[in-house]
């Protein structure tokens, strides 16, 4: 049966600018690291874009090695793209990135223009694509000159192949060298992707939000659930094949007594909101004025609608930011 998007996608969802530029991100964003790639369900990822287009998240995020198979969750998203969603191209945000380990040998990682040029136009054609909306260097690379990065970046955009650029993970004093740089090229830096949730705030102190705001840079936050921590998976321990379990990125060792005591204290505290724990917590990172866009990972598309349940409450008195504090702990 041929998609047809929901006709009232664009009344609920609100849409953010992102940083001084013209272009406005969803609340919500759909990440793909997750669930997306060759070892998953076609049909249910498939579902899960048609649901997330359908709640008006038009903001889709990639990177060259998500999967697994690395480069797996681009093909998806490019079959995916050419089935239901090529007469909607005008209407997404499309982002990819380079910077991790991708192919072997000395060109397969990192920050050079060799590397990320090549993994563009990998990108382009696993997704089946013309160009991206935004392209990223996914991390710093500490052997490769800032420069290289960023002319690489800047030689992207000017060759067609994306229309805007950013970072991910930069510490502060980068990304303000790296704004610098891309200023004095003229080209589009308009977006960094950095961690943050209850559990990981430290950007809310270590300057890197101040600095967004000051260069007038948008921010789009991953993991504002903490791989799934902060939802009601973990309320009573460690369930069966949860990323937890299977020693993921979120590891069994991480989920100690004290953990389980803070997010069933946040669950209480969610509870007296209105809200799921999942929901106050990207209502959390969306309250923080630095923060344009949520990014999030989902495993099915009811998911996706309970996550965007929290659009209904943003704000948080005085009161709940400073239980929030005591709880988690600043």
């Amino acid at each position: 049966m041929m998609y047809q998007p929901a006709a009232d996608r664009y009344d609920s969802m609100p849409y953010r600018r992102c940083g001084a530029s013209g272009l406005k991100l969803p609340a919500i964003s759909l990440g793909m690291w997750h669930n997306f790639g060759s070892v998953d369900v076609y049909e249910n990822a498939r579902a899960m874009l048609q649901q997330a287009f359908d709640l008006g998240i038009t903001h889709f995020d990639l990177a060259n090695n998500y999967g697994p198979e690395p480069g797996s969750a681009e093909t998806t998203f490019g079959q995916i793209f050419r089935q239901d969603f090529r007469a909607y191209r005008d209407e997404m945000i499309i982002s990819t990135k380079a910077g991790y380990l991708m192919w072997p040998g000395p060109y397969g990682e990192w920050g050079s223009r060799k590397n990320l040029i090549a993994s563009c136009d990998q990108s382009l054609k696993r997704m089946q694509l013309d160009y991206v909306d935004i392209f990223y260097s996914h991390r710093p690379d500490p052997d490769t000159p800032l420069e290289e990065t960023m002319g690489a970046l800047d030689q992207l955009v000017r060759s067609g192949k994306t229309l805007y650029v950013g970072i991910s993970s930069y510490p502060p004093e980068l990304t303000r060298q790296a704004a610098r740089l891309l200023r004095e090229m003229r080209t589009p830096f308009i977006i960094h992707q950095p961690r943050y949730n209850l559990f990981c705030r430290d950007f809310e102190f270590n300057g890197l939000f101040d600095t967004l705001l000051a260069e007038k840079i948008g921010c789009i936050v991953f993991s504002p659930l903490a791989q799934g921590l902060l939802t009601d998976k973990y309320l009573h321990g460690i369930p069966a094949n949860s990323r937890a379990s299977r020693n993921h990125f979120l590891k069994e060792s991480m989920i100690t007594g004290e953990v389980l005591q803070k997010i069933g204290e946040l669950n209480q505290l969610a509870q007296q909101r209105g809200q799921t724990l999942a929901q106050m917590a990207i209502s959390f990172v969306l309250h923080q004025k630095a923060v344009t866009s949520a990014l999030i990972g989902a495993h099915s598309p009811q998911q996706l609608v309970d996550i965007a349940g929290c659009l209904n409450n943003l704000e948080f008195s005085t009161s709940e930011l400073a239980s929030i504090d005591a709880i988690v702990g600043r």
